[in-house]
């Protein structure tokens, strides 16, 4: 077979033009592509809820990919270890309850499971603004990544969602976004973004799993989001907190789907 330049440009925009046409309006929005925002997208789209996960980056994983310091280890706890497992990923144990993990492969499986689920994984897409419809978030607003690193001019597009997830990190974008540009109180003790603390692993871990919750209407923190937005501490490269964050914000938010008041409300 003689291959045609024109055949596969042809391919690759058909294909993708009609993947990102069918997420235009979703169950659930999870803007950030790291472990939290995995195991977001894998147990939503795996319970049948449509699902589009959008990744500012090139690549997802966020800060699961360097491990500690660029060596390639992470370290979950018993919890943790238990969605690794379920995701296929090999744990080697440490001691007393720590076990490490490849960090490559973790955020392999993660993605893969995702993908496999039923999630839709959009890289270098970034998601500068929500859609805002009665005091409450109705979707968000997508723009290439390169655009806005070139300072570029050019209008956003839309997507319609029925809730959304920060799972941005450190930088909580989407929460700071809704912070600066709309006029109504977060769901925290200022009302603003809390803004993240200093490195305490044991205390963290439990309050990332404690933050992860509604922080304005329809729009949920997960991951080291939750921490920064709601005010508590960092813990380095130990990711099971991540990973049960993540499943915690998709659990909530399928309650809330299948909750009989959903049906009152306007759908996008």
């Amino acid at each position: 077979m003689q291959l045609s330049e024109r055949t596969i440009t042809e391919a690759i925009i058909k294909t993708y033009t009609e993947k990102l046409l069918d997420s235009t309006s979703c169950d659930v929005v999870i803007v950030g592509g790291g472990p939290a925002g995995l195991v977001a997208a894998s147990d939503l789209a795996g319970g049948g809820w449509k699902t589009a996960l959008f990744e500012r980056k090139m690549s997802i994983g966020g800060g699961m990919w360097g491990g500690g310091m660029m060596m390639n280890e992470i370290v979950v706890q018993e919890q943790g270890k238990e969605i690794l497992d379920e995701f296929g990923v090999g744990t080697v144990p440490f001691t007393d309850g720590y076990y490490t993990a490849d960090s490559i492969e973790a955020v392999c499986s993660l993605g893969a499971r995702a993908v496999r689920s039923g999630a839709r994984i959009f890289n270098l897409v970034s998601v500068e603004d929500i859609i805002l419809k009665e005091n409450a978030a109705q979707g968000v607003v997508i723009n290439w990544t390169a655009v806005q690193m070139a300072g570029l001019h050019v209008d956003p597009l839309t997507i319609d969602s029925r809730y959304i997830i920060d799972a941005t990190g450190h930088p909580s974008e989407v929460v700071r976004v809704i912070e600066a540009k709309v006029d109504i109180r977060l769901m925290t003790p200022s009302g603003g973004v809390e803004g993240e603390r200093s490195l305490w692993a044991d205390r963290a871990e439990q309050t990332t799993l404690d933050n992860t919750r509604e922080v304005f209407p329809n729009v949920f923190v997960a991951g080291m989001c939750a921490n920064a937005a709601f005010g508590s501490y960092r813990m380095g490269p130990i990711f099971g907190g991540m990973l049960l964050s993540g499943r915690k914000a998709a659990k909530m938010i399928a309650d809330r789907l299948r909750s009989p008041k959903e049906d009152d409300r306007q759908q996008p």
